[in-house]
């Protein structure tokens, strides 16, 4: 027997939209289920739904694939699966580097007077997920939230030339965008920045992203001394010289240490 079709499966329906919506919704309901119940069934599942079985067996074998869902074989219980945990342990490390770079990132601002900010890889980005200003930076910028550039930005640099070899030049494929004319967008040019990051443990850029700004940064790392963010100070130009800038990254690179120890790392 075919298998029967609710109204927002029906065909010739346009794919994406409110179908699309509904479906990312309903998959989430599933997961939340299955947190709350331990372990349900198709009937279970699309009674908690108020879905027809189909829906809901359709949207069980999606998550299994995942591995977000695991299945009982044997009784066809459904649970949550390792991907969840995958899932759940990236989101606990930005968590937890957020709130132990409060006190590091404070720290890092009242020592140099500028805005200091932690910040952690986000797809193509960095995005600043802690932020700190010191007492020259009462004006100054609000970078919290703000996805940023890696290619153009201290932290970005920091995060960018800790990454996987393929992951890192997927990026640099994508094209290095202009902000100012400082941006570097040669390739080559920033490989062999990158490598230099990597070497003297900081990363910093001079009127980068925006005309009068410079910036440091240093990477972060977990206990198993993977890189999971970084930490670093901005300021206009006149405050914080090019030449200031070596002087400046032994206190970033001092706070990037801290803040990798909060995080578990030994080193």
């Amino acid at each position: 027997m075919g298998e029967v079709q609710e109204p927002d499966a029906a065909p010739g329906r346009r794919r994406g939209g409110a179908g699309s919506l509904r479906s990312v919704d309903r998959a989430v309901s599933v997961l939340e289920a299955l947190a709350r119940l331990g372990e349900a069934g198709v009937t279970e599942i699309a009674e908690e739904l108020g879905v027809h079985k189909s829906t809901a067996f359709r949207l069980l074998d999606a998550l299994e694939k995942r591995g977000l869902v695991g299945q009982e074989k044997e009784r066809g219980k459904y649970f949550l699966g390792a991907g969840m945990l995958r899932l759940a342990g990236a989101a606990a490390v930005r968590l937890d580097i957020s709130q132990e770079g409060v006190p590091v990132c404070r720290a890092l601002a009242d020592t140099t007077g500028e805005t200091a900010n932690v910040a952690v890889l986000d797809g193509d980005a960095a995005v600043n997920i802690m932020q700190a200003r010191g007492a020259a930076a009462v004006t100054a910028f609000n970078w919290l939230g703000r996805r940023t550039p890696l290619h153009a930005t201290a932290s970005g640099k920091a995060l960018l030339a800790h990454l996987p070899e393929e992951r890192r030049e997927a990026l640099l494929a994508q094209g290095l965008a202009r902000f100012t004319a400082h941006t570097r967008t040669d390739p080559a040019a920033l490989r062999a920045e990158l490598a230099q990051v990597v070497e003297r443990g900081y990363a910093q850029t001079a009127e980068e992203l925006e005309d009068g700004l410079n910036a440091l940064g240093a990477a972060v790392r977990g206990h198993d001394g993977s890189v999971i963010g970084a930490i670093g100070v901005s300021g206009p130009a006149y405050r914080l010289p090019r030449e200031s800038l070596p002087k400046v990254a032994v206190r970033v690179r001092e706070a990037a240490r801290d803040l990798s120890r909060r995080m578990g790392h030994p080193g």
